[in-house]
């Protein structure tokens, strides 16, 4: 979309274009080989929740019997009910859940995948359960190919490739040593002498956790270690009314666990944007999505998946987290620019309301709607309804975002054109229930295509 438009200091464009292609396209074993410096420096039921008085007291002690009774709760209709309070669901709305699945179901089983046929039938929505929106997900975000044939390769490489990032670059200097150590004793069959002293290694300078120098190996990894204090603190806060990621049960653990190590690998891997607070709430659809899937092998594998899946999210917004990209064409306020310019040509009433008469600034509400993907907007199961329709678009998620953006301020612009400055920033910052379906419908009937406002900026 806006890439190519801004010439990035060196280490900027090493730190995320190329890498991002590298790490999910492709990985060259020799940047490794070269010390790796390129890679480091440079209705129905909701989601399960806590009950009010019984939090932590019905721990499950089988991690097993835990991820079944999450599946379990991913097969279930969870839709919310609408603001009019409809309790029933017609034979109508069942039957069209019924081919909406199947009509899924077999384009997904095709030997060659129609991904415009998919866009089409994604943006309507991708039915819980089964495992068809973890796939879907897969090939909207292009980390799957077109081909079947192709899948297991793709995937096979990939998850061997996270797991040889994660390896080198989330281990401890001294813990990386020793395996090396270890890998060239067993390589050049050196055995250990049964009895006497063990055999003495010298330290280096540079490889002495003492040296804070910032070309020691220690040095960054204490930096680590702060990243990845801060990374748990906000993993504590990631819907914390959902068993899946909160609590103290094994596998609440354990998603936290993989949650960490995605986070604090995608840092290290990109230095001139690091970790920023928010991108664990984009991370966490994707890894329940894929952690939920019902293939198990996938499942298993949902780390390395949400991985590659994640970069290639953030791949197009990911200069809305640069500081220093702030006030380009490519950062945050120009894409604020663009929602207040589709917001005119549909609305110039509302837009001039909150422009000229109650001055609400986009950067005090659209700046976290924006950023965070809507995950902080609405409930889990209504964000990954809306991520369907932003995946599925044509013409990129940042440009289905604005338009859902923009259908959140028409649709409740009656209240903000009574309201004054204090209660149009309240309405905003909390955002009322609506009806999702209803907000995505007015976001596709939008016009114009927002791609050509960047045509005159």
């Amino acid at each position: 979309m806006l890439k190519g438009k801004l010439k990035l200091p060196e280490v900027a464009r090493r730190a995320f274009p190329d890498r991002l292609g590298s790490l999910v396209m492709g990985f060259d074993d020799k940047d490794y080989e070269n010390g790796g410096s390129d890679l480091v420096l440079g209705s129905g039921e909701e989601l399960e929740t806590f009950e009010p008085n019984g939090f932590g007291l019905d721990r499950e002690s089988d991690e097993e019997e835990e991820r079944k009774s999450s599946d379990e709760s991913d097969w279930r209709i969870r839709q919310r009910l609408d603001k009019d309070g409809a309790n029933s669901v017609s034979a109508s709305e069942i039957f069209a859940a019924d081919e909406k699945r199947s009509n899924i179901a077999f384009e997904l089983s095709q030997k060659e995948i129609n991904l415009e046929k998919l866009q089409r039938l994604a943006t309507l929505g991708l039915p819980d359960g089964g495992g068809l929106r973890a796939t879907a997900w897969k090939l909207l975000l292009g980390y799957l190919p077109a081909s079947r044939d192709l899948w297991e390769k793709e995937l096979t490489e990939n998850r061997l490739k996270y797991a040889k990032l994660k390896e080198e670059l989330l281990l401890s200097p001294a813990e990386y040593r020793r395996k090396i150590e270890a890998l060239d004793a067993m390589e050049h069959d050196v055995d250990s002498p049964a009895d006497g002293p063990l055999p003495r290694h010298e330290i280096s300078h540079e490889d002495h956790p003492l040296n804070l120098g910032k070309a020691s190996a220690w040095h960054k990894y204490f930096q680590d270690i702060e990243i990845a204090e801060q990374i748990d603190r906000d993993l504590q806060r990631t819907h914390p009314d959902l068993k899946f990621f909160s609590g103290d049960t094994s596998l609440s653990r354990k998603n936290r666990e993989a949650m960490r190590s995605i986070l604090l690998l995608f840092a290290k891997l990109n230095p001139a944007i690091r970790y920023v607070q928010g991108m664990n709430e984009v991370l966490a659809p994707i890894y329940y999505i894929f952690s939920t899937d019902t293939d198990e092998q996938n499942a298993e594998n949902a780390e390395a998946d949400s991985f590659c899946c994640f970069v290639r999210l953030l791949s197009d917004s990911v200069d809305h987290f640069c500081q220093q990209l702030d006030n380009s064409s490519v950062g945050i306020h120009s894409t604020l620019s663009r929602l207040l310019e589709l917001l005119k040509a549909n609305d110039e009433e509302l837009w001039r309301h909150l422009e000229f008469t109650t001055k609400v600034n986009p950067q005090f509400y659209a700046f976290r709607w924006i950023t965070l993907l809507l995950t902080q907007e609405f409930n889990f199961h209504s964000i990954m309804r809306i991520w369907d329709s932003l995946l599925s678009n044509s013409f990129g998620v940042q440009e289905m975002l604005l338009r859902v953006c923009c259908a959140m301020l028409l649709c409740v612009k009656s209240r903000l054109l009574s309201g004054d400055f204090a209660a149009n920033l309240k309405l905003l910052q909390h955002y009322p229930e609506i009806n999702i379906e209803h907000l995505l419908q007015v976001a596709r009937d939008l016009s114009p295509d927002t791609s050509s406002f960047r045509l005159s900026m």
